[in-house]
C-alpha cells in the first residue's frame, strides 16, 4: 500500500465559480501508476467545496441559482459583523457542500458515472488562489 500527498493550484474568479478538476486529478492519478485503491480531493480553505455532478452549462447555472436561493449573497449574515468582509454567505455554502471528496479507482481510473465530473466551488466574494490537497491511497 502505497500513500501519495500531492498539491494542485487554481486560481478561481470568485463566486459563482465552478470548475471541473477531474482531467487534472486523473492526469494525477496516471502519473503514480498505482492500479486500485482511493483519492481524496481536499479543498484548503472555509468558502470553497469539492462536489461532483455533470459539468454541462444548464446545470451550471441551476446550481449557481440553487445556492443563490438557498443562501442568498445580498443578505446580511452575522459572520459579516465580524469580519467586515461581506463574505459569510460563502461560508454557508462552503460549510454546506464541504471541503472534500473520496473517489475509490481500478485499473488506474476514478471510478466516476459517465456524466460525473469532480469540481471545485468557488463561493468566496473576490478571486481566490485556491490550493487543493489530493491523497491517494493504493496499490
Amino acid at each position: 500500500m502505497k500513500i501519495i500527498n500531492e498539491r494542485i493550484r487554481i486560481s478561481t474568479q470568485g463566486n459563482p465559480d465552478l470548475i471541473d478538476i477531474t482531467s487534472c486529478l486523473s492526469r494525477l492519478l496516471a502519473s503514480t501508476r498505482l492500479k486500485k485503491g482511493n483519492l481524496t480531493v481536499f479543498v484548503v480553505g472555509s468558502t470553497a467545496a469539492i462536489t461532483t455532478f455533470e459539468y454541462e452549462r444548464g446545470l451550471i447555472k441551476d446550481l449557481q441559482g440553487i445556492y443563490e436561493k438557498l443562501i442568498p449573497s445580498q443578505r446580511h449574515y452575522h459572520h459579516d459583523d465580524t469580519w467586515q468582509d461581506a463574505n459569510g454567505f460563502s461560508h454557508l455554502r462552503a460549510a454546506l457542500q464541504g471541503p472534500s471528496l473520496t473517489i475509490p479507482f481500478e485499473d488506474g481510473r476514478l471510478i466516476l458515472g459517465t456524466w460525473q465530473q469532480v469540481v471545485l466551488a468557488e463561493f468566496d466574494n473576490r478571486p481566490r488562489n485556491r490550493q487543493i490537497v489530493v491523497q491517494i491511497i493504493g496499490e
